[in-house]
């Protein structure tokens, strides 16, 4: 376990000096959700509904999640551009019972329709003690982890999953059938940050295989597999036709249970949703491949939400987090670790940066916001 945690620190030290390489200027995070405002504003997204997409949007930049901030900015643009997401839509229960229901996002951003229906599963949890929605015919929602973190300031757990556009191969396969797809689950201290949970199912990010590629970089053995199903340690044997690997990647190192977990997220929120599953699932980004028919609705979320106070009274629960917590920060580290992680250590120490320092945007990211401004007229520089 320790050499695990090892080896996770080290990617991602790895990862952030790729990025922090080719950073170019940092950016207040207000001057960049007034932007983004802005911009969904442009495509007639109603006020309240672009002010929480772009909410949604600035938390992943200022956790370091920065694949899934205004990097992802332009892809809305052009999606809204097309006409390929409604900026106005009927968010709507179309099936329910009690504590469960199905919602219909009518295509809408999944930046808006995301919170309003973990929105309805956390007033199901208030009134039931516990809410379970799962969504169809919805697009891309950022960070799994904004959806869990939301449920903490209701004094709840708070369960978030999405599936995406096939990347992932399932065990022993030689092809894209499953997205990402990851989960996210939160849980509140009293003095300590919470532990927050908020994990792909794949073996790496399909981000991370990009940026190898464009530095010219072998990646871990382990991350992905060529057209031919063979393990690859080039990038672009990936980008060219092979897939991601499944969370463990083999067999015998656990690929069968990251492998299980996408399979349930997929089930969860598309299957029982009835939206596109696996290979179905609609792409995100206009470069993707477009599926080869449709089975059902957009992409799928699920949201579930349970009231702490349920199960013990919540300041209880909170102090047991904390001993949780300070137990484990003093575990034995291995050599050359200060300390074992925490889940959501990383994302907690770069927000507590970004808030004061602003948040790096690297040139590619600066240059497609300058695109927009241009074909917008919304000024973006400081």
């Amino acid at each position: 376990m320790n050499r695990f945690h090892q080896t996770a620190k080290t990617q991602r030290r790895i990862f952030v000096s790729i990025m922090t390489a080719r950073t170019n200027d940092m950016f207040p995070a207000e001057h960049l959700r007034n932007f983004a405002v802005q911009v969904f504003l442009h495509f007639g997204v109603p006020e309240p509904d672009a002010e929480k997409a772009s909410e949604v949007l600035i938390l992943s930049d200022l956790r370091g999640i920065d694949s899934h901030g205004v990097a992802r900015l332009h892809t809305y643009f052009d999606m809204l551009s097309l006409g390929r997401i409604n900026p106005k839509p009927n968010v709507k229960i179309i099936r329910e019972r009690k504590s469960v229901c199905t919602v219909d996002g009518d295509n809408g951003l999944g930046l808006v329709v995301g919170p309003k229906t973990n929105e309805i599963a956390m007033d199901k949890a208030e009134q039931f003690g516990s809410g379970w929605v799962s969504v169809c015919n919805t697009n891309h929602y950022g960070i799994a982890s904004y959806y869990s973190l939301e449920a903490l300031k209701r004094e709840m757990l708070g369960w978030s999953m999405t599936n995406s556009t096939k990347l992932v191969a399932p065990l022993w396969g030689a092809e894209r059938m499953l997205g990402t797809n990851p989960i996210s689950i939160a849980f509140p201290g009293k003095k300590n940050k919470p532990i927050v949970v908020d994990l792909a199912t794949s073996a790496a990010a399909y981000g991370k295989i990009e940026i190898a590629k464009r530095k010219g970089k072998t990646i871990p053995r382990g991350w992905i597999i060529n057209s031919d199903g063979d393990m690859t340690e080039q990038p672009e044997d990936m980008i060219n036709g092979g897939a991601l690997l499944p969370l463990g990647s083999e067999r015998e190192l656990g690929g069968h249970k990251g492998y299980c977990l996408s399979a349930m997220v997929d089930i969860l929120t598309s299957v029982l949703s009835g939206a596109n599953w696996g290979p179905f699932t609609p792409p995100f980004a206009l470069r993707q491949e477009i599926p080869s028919r449709s089975v059902g609705k957009g992409i799928g979320h699920f949201f579930g939400a349970m009231q702490i106070e349920g199960f013990m009274d919540v300041d209880e629960f909170k102090q047991r987090i904390d001993e949780w917590i300070e137990v484990f920060r003093n575990t034995k580290p291995v050599k050359g670790q200060k300390a074992v992680l925490i889940p959501g250590d990383p994302e907690h120490e770069e927000e507590a940066i970004r808030r004061k320092e602003g948040i790096p945007l690297i040139q590619p990211v600066i240059d497609d916001l300058i695109d927009i401004s241009k074909k917008t007229g919304i000024p973006f520089s400081l």
